[in-house]
């Protein structure tokens, strides 16, 4: 009996093919706008956390403070120096990597091209703390680093702009006015989350840098790569203990440096971006919410124009449940067609999208299921009025009906 309700509920929802495509046309709607927002949502919090990791993991960083823009401030500004890198060094436990590094751009130059780039002055743990290796060549060594030798490691992009595919290991680029001599090629990051080209680099030692582009000793940033498992927010406290100790503050003076924990701007940035998916989920899911009601009022007006169809079905022997299913049925059969049809499309939305902004395109399997379920459960919902109308008919009434 159930199959045989079944099979009535679809030839009656093939009889009226335009009607039944208008009615489950808000649930494919509905549907598709959930699928496409959550999945451009997850895909742009994947991207987030990729752009984060590039930095390094459980990277902390480490500057010297700024006065505020009125220029009032309770301490002295100071800029870092080696006696701060020093004293993190042998401070601190459970870091793979302390580094100083020193960032200016200027003109890179090679024969007849020339490009703005962001020259970086530093030493082998910087490498380790930004989880970057060469991709050719090779890095420059301690002995490099403590000399002041003129050798640097360029990015991807300052590559393809003076050799394209070719190796420029050994041939000598102008930086500045410093002639370097390049020995290898850095493996490439791509773009920042902030819009900054990550390749478009030159690394030196930072005693190079020093002497030959900025003309000072100052450091800019110490970068500091806490052990996989070890707290990141532990060893913020100690760096800050540390780097307090060194620049003798007072207990109640302010810290004239800051420390920025990458993992929690991470947490933070992937907290923000889900949130808002869940809004745009929920926003996208009121329109459902239309469709069942527009499936109720199709229905509705189905239960009336079949009155008399209705009432000679209850007079040769049907139920009322066997009225109440059929049209129960008809009307989760045209939400289920219209979550399927809307889950196709809202896919095909996300994926363009995902293309076009250059994310990932991260569907849920769980949130498909969950659209499915959903669109069936409207269906019930919606539906169970008018089939119940429909099932409570006076046979008697009904075959009066015109």
């Amino acid at each position: 009996m159930f199959l045989e309700t079944v099979r009535l509920a679809l030839r009656s929802v093939r009889r009226n093919v335009l009607r039944s495509f208008l009615t489950l046309l808000g649930i494919v709607i509905g549907v598709a706008a959930v699928i496409a927002m959550i999945t451009i949502g997850s895909g742009t919090t994947e991207k987030v956390k990729n752009d984060i990791s590039k930095l390094g993991s459980n990277l902390l960083v480490v500057r010297a403070a700024r006065p505020d823009r009125s220029g009032s401030t309770s301490f002295t500004p100071r800029q870092l120096d080696d006696k701060d890198v020093a004293g993190l060094v042998k401070g601190l436990d459970n870091v793979n990597a302390v580094s100083a590094a020193s960032q200016k751009t200027v003109r890179v130059v090679y024969g007849a091209e020339n490009v703005a780039a962001e020259v970086t002055g530093t030493d082998t743990e910087y490498f380790v703390a930004r989880d970057w290796d060469v991709a050719e060549g090779r890095l420059f060594t301690e002995s490099e680093v403590r000399g002041g030798t003129n050798v640097c490691v360029i990015g991807e992009t300052v590559r393809q702009q003076f050799f394209g595919a070719g190796d420029p290991d050994g041939l000598s680029i102008r930086v500045n006015r410093m002639s370097c001599k390049v020995i290898g090629v850095l493996q490439t990051k791509g773009f920042s989350g902030f819009g900054q080209d990550q390749d478009n680099v030159v690394m030196m030692p930072l005693l190079t840098y020093q002497r030959r582009i900025a003309g000072d000793r100052d450091i800019d940033t110490i970068y500091v790569a806490a052990r996989d498992g070890v707290s990141t927010s532990l060893v913020q406290q100690n760096i800050e203990t540390i780097m307090r100790e060194t620049r003798r503050i007072a207990p109640d003076g302010e810290d004239n440096f800051s420390v920025r924990d990458m993992t929690q701007i991470a947490d933070a940035m992937t907290s923000a971006t889900t949130t808002m998916t869940g809004m745009l989920g929920a926003v996208a899911g009121v329109s459902l919410l239309v469709g069942g009601i527009g499936i109720m009022n199709i229905m509705l007006v189905s239960v009336t124009e079949r009155t008399r169809e209705i009432g000679i079905r209850l007079a040769i022997g049907a139920h009322e449940k066997h009225i109440l299913i059929q049209f129960l049925v008809e009307a989760t059969v045209l939400s289920l067609l219209g979550g399927l049809i809307g889950i196709a499309l809202g896919l095909g939305l996300a994926g363009a999208a995902a293309y076009s902004l250059s994310i990932p395109f991260a569907p849920s399997i769980a949130i498909i299921l969950l659209a499915v379920g959903f669109s069936a459960l409207i269906g019930m919902v919606f539906g169970f009025f008018p089939a119940l109308r429909g099932a409570r008919l006076n046979p008697i009434d009904a075959l009066r009906h015109e």
